[in-house]
């Protein structure tokens, strides 16, 4: 049995579980909350995620964390957990869950392990990752780039950050809210005067004719309080904007980081920011009618600026109620024909050299990676209080998919993550993958694959609707 065969059922058993389990805290009952963040920074030399060539960092601009909010009322637990990386497959999700779990007695399936998507991390999964670390270790022996198991340790740290933020848990409060950012997000998607449509086809391009979808401007914000009369300890804040504002070659885990250093100069010096990305497949900080591109520190000072006018204005989550499901969805994935696969085999050492079209090298990571049927992809929702949910999405979600989630919610203020539990490349729209263009050539699942998730995720918020 294949390593990604097991995990899948592994993940069937664990929302099967979970379907069963789930017993939701009475509103009376007390509320704590506890925070944490572990350093998940790599050591400098190892190989850095977002492109599709070779890149080795060679500093830290600013370092890799990982920050895990522990929420407890009565029986009910619940940790989320969101790491500065491009992704966090599920063969390292799933163990830092179940060891967690042990380590904690929170479920694993009301553990959330989601990625910022930050393309200044580290590149320790996937197809390419493993083409260069073959290619290291035929020419010298070893690989020179990867002196640490980079996974195993950021399981553990994973787990670290579980075990700290339980630990610190304290009677708490929570206010929620939502605030509307404008200006910051594009969709990066365009039909072009020649009848097709292009990502990114740059700045001022006198052939656009209009931007293929819409963005979300709405930042979702949970605000904790341990004390009444003490700063808040932490911001969790949810917003559709793509994490490739930063590029080169030093660690850095981009606008969420200036964002957190603005907050704590008007919220509190000790704040923690736990960035949940949204769903942002398609949306980045381009804006196709400048030639400027805003720089991450302004972006992530401008949104910090929003969510701390929010702050004041924010409903307290009063009482408090939580509850958590999950649903395992068994995706189709894209086919490849028995000519693809000789051709990707042959083009993956071509990947990062220029000797192919940008796009065949995106088909041939892509087809590489093709090795089942289908995939198990696990939607998580988590209650919060009557009014306040999360949702948890796995691979890099198109935002009409989770504005699809936030306008069928039965809650007030939904936060839809993307990044959760799994990595499998971008979630297109059936639209989109009717229109092309790089995103859904970079997606190994079918069409209809986002909608499933869709379903399963308004399903989960009406089940746990007060």
């Amino acid at each position: 049995m294949s390593l990604k065969t097991a995990l899948g059922i592994w993940l069937l058993m664990l929302a099967a579980a979970a379907g069963c389990a789930g017993v939701a805290a009475r509103p009376e009952e007390p509320f704590a909350a506890g925070v944490a963040a572990v350093d998940i920074t790599p050591p400098v030399g190892y190989r850095m995620s977002g492109y599709f060539y070779e890149r080795l960092s060679t500093g830290v601009a600013d370092p890799l964390r990982a920050k895990a909010l522990v929420l407890r009322q009565g029986g009910e637990r619940i940790a989320l957990v969101f790491c500065d990386l491009i992704g966090v497959p599920a063969t390292v999700s799933g163990p830092a869950r179940r060891l967690a779990s042990e380590k904690t007695g929170i479920p694993a399936a009301n553990i959330l392990v989601a990625a910022t998507h930050t393309h200044t991390g580290p590149l320790y999964d996937g197809v390419l990752r493993q083409r260069f670390h073959d290619e290291a270790v035929s020419r010298h022996g070893r690989d020179p780039q990867e002196a640490v198991d980079y996974p195993a340790e950021l399981i553990s740290k994973i787990v670290q950050a579980v075990v700290q933020a339980d630990a610190a848990a304290r009677p708490a409060r929570l206010a929620a809210g939502a605030a509307e950012q404008p200006g910051l997000a594009f969709n990066r998607r365009f039909h072009m005067k020649d009848g097709s449509v292009r990502f990114n086809p740059g700045p001022l391009n006198p052939d656009i004719v209009r931007p293929a979808g819409p963005v979300d401007t709405e930042m979702g914000i949970v605000l904790l309080r341990t004390a009444d009369d003490a700063p808040p300890a932490a911001v969790l804040a949810n917003f559709a904007l793509h994490l490739d504002t930063t590029g080169g070659t030093l660690y850095a885990a981009d606008y969420p980081y200036h964002m957190e250093q603005a907050l704590r100069e008007s919220l509190g010096r000790d704040l923690v920011l736990l960035f949940a990305t949204g769903t942002c497949g398609d949306i980045n900080h381009i804006d196709v009618t400048k030639k400027q591109r805003p720089k991450p520190d302004a972006i992530g000072r401008t949104l910090a600026e929003t969510a701390a006018a929010a702050a004041p204005g924010l409903k307290p989550v009063a009482p408090p109620a939580l509850a958590a499901r999950s649903r395992t969805v068994r995706v189709p994935l894209q086919r490849c024909t028995p000519e693809q696969l000789v051709k990707a085999c042959s083009d993956i050492f071509k990947v990062g050299t220029r000797q192919l079209p940008f796009l065949e090298e995106v088909e041939a990571c892509k087809i590489l990676a093709l090795d089942a049927e289908t995939i198990p992809l696990e939607v998580q929702v988590f209650r919060l209080g009557r009014d306040v949910a999360v949702v948890g999405l796995p691979g890099e979600v198109f935002v009409e998919l989770g504005l699809a989630i936030k306008q069928a919610s039965p809650f007030a203020v939904t936060l839809v993550v993307e990044l959760s539990s799994e990595n499998p490349a971008y979630v297109p729209t059936r639209k989109a993958f009717a229109e092309g263009s790089y995103e859904t050539v970079n997606s190994i699942i079918a069409p209809g694959g986002g909608e499933k998730l869709v379903e399963a995720a308004v399903r989960l918020l009406k089940s746990l609707a007060m």
